[in-house]
């Protein structure tokens, strides 16, 4: 699994207090533990940046790049901002991220790419949002992201796409479909571009006890529809722990038999199946009740897992 290490996000108090105070010693210790927790690139995630885009980004990419070495991402909407960050990176390939195929953004930010020569994260969303079927966001990229890439002689080599994922609570119909979304974007061109996706997304707006039993479920999950990259947290060691399982095939314990099965399961096109699963053990049962929310099969609600964190 590639890993893009989510945790400069403006959406942190302290990375928002470290960015005010231009404290360089901040951004590259967390660049450092990231790296050293296996990520092997890193999101730089500082919002819009409307007022200091084009000062802050290269501020911050000179600021890591003195430390690691990792692909950095530019996560923003500031095309502004994005460039002036990507005339310092010295090091490896960057990634913009990103663009849509809202018509102005999916007309400058690929020639951004372009010119740059960076990997470009392209996701499913049009002028109208983001669809909830498969279908449709495979539609999205087979119509709109792929053929612009391809009138701009962009390598499709370098094109990522994500599909979106969408949180669970309040936008649950769209976690089955974003499964098979990953799915058939693997067969939408020869060669494929890669996939990835935001993985915490999914447990946005969720009680904090939640989030990482919701991300590691949802990962084993996607992970049986073939993803092999994901913007996530390269420091919650559980996930990584899952992800350790499921690539190396681990079947010592009873949890790590589930997460098989479960990525199986999916593989296979198969429903999970409560046969696969122990219900008398709390953390076996937490992860069932969680598929089933991922799933659309029952309603999620806070309190769901909360009850099973309690017992």
């Amino acid at each position: 699994m590639y890993i893009i290490g989510e945790n400069i996000h403006i959406i942190s108090e302290k990375v928002k207090e470290a960015l005010t105070a231009r404290d360089a010693r901040f951004f590259q210790e967390l660049a450092v533990k990231q790296v050293e927790a296996g990520a092997q690139a890193l999101d730089l995630n500082l919002g819009p940046r409307k007022k200091d885009g084009e000062e802050v980004f290269p501020w911050l990419v000179e600021t890591v790049e003195a430390v690691v070495d990792v692909p950095l991402s530019f996560d923003t909407t500031n095309i502004l901002g994005i460039e002036a960050g990507l005339k310092k990176v010295t090091k490896a390939q960057p990634i913009i991220n990103s663009t849509s195929a809202e018509p102005e953004r999916l007309e400058k930010v690929p020639l951004l790419a372009k010119q740059y020569n960076t990997r470009l994260i392209a996701l499913t969303m049009g002028a109208s949002g983001i669809p909830v079927s498969a279908d449709e966001r495979v539609n999205i990229a087979l119509e709109k992201l792929i053929p612009r890439m391809l009138e701009i002689d962009y390598p499709i080599g370098d094109l990522i796409i994500d599909p979106l994922v969408l949180t669970v609570s309040g936008c649950q119909e769209y976690c089955p479909e974003l499964i098979e979304a990953i799915r058939t974007l693997q067969f939408a061109w020869d060669p494929p571009p890669a996939i990835s996706v935001g993985l915490s997304n999914v447990s946005n707006a969720v009680p904090g006890e939640n989030r990482a039993l919701i991300n590691r479920t949802y990962g084993a999950m996607l992970m049986g529809a073939g993803l092999k990259m994901m913007i996530a947290n390269p420091l919650d060691e559980a996930l990584k722990e899952m992800i350790r399982i499921i690539e190396e095939r681990d079947d010592r314990t009873p949890v790590g038999r589930l997460y098989l099965a479960l990525h199986d399961r999916v593989a296979a096109m198969e429903r999970p199946a409560i046969s696969d699963v122990d219900m008398g053990d709390p953390e076996q049962a937490a992860i069932w009740k969680t598929v089933q929310i991922l799933l659309n099969n029952v309603i999620y609600a806070d309190s769901y897992l909360q009850q099973e964190a309690a017992t």
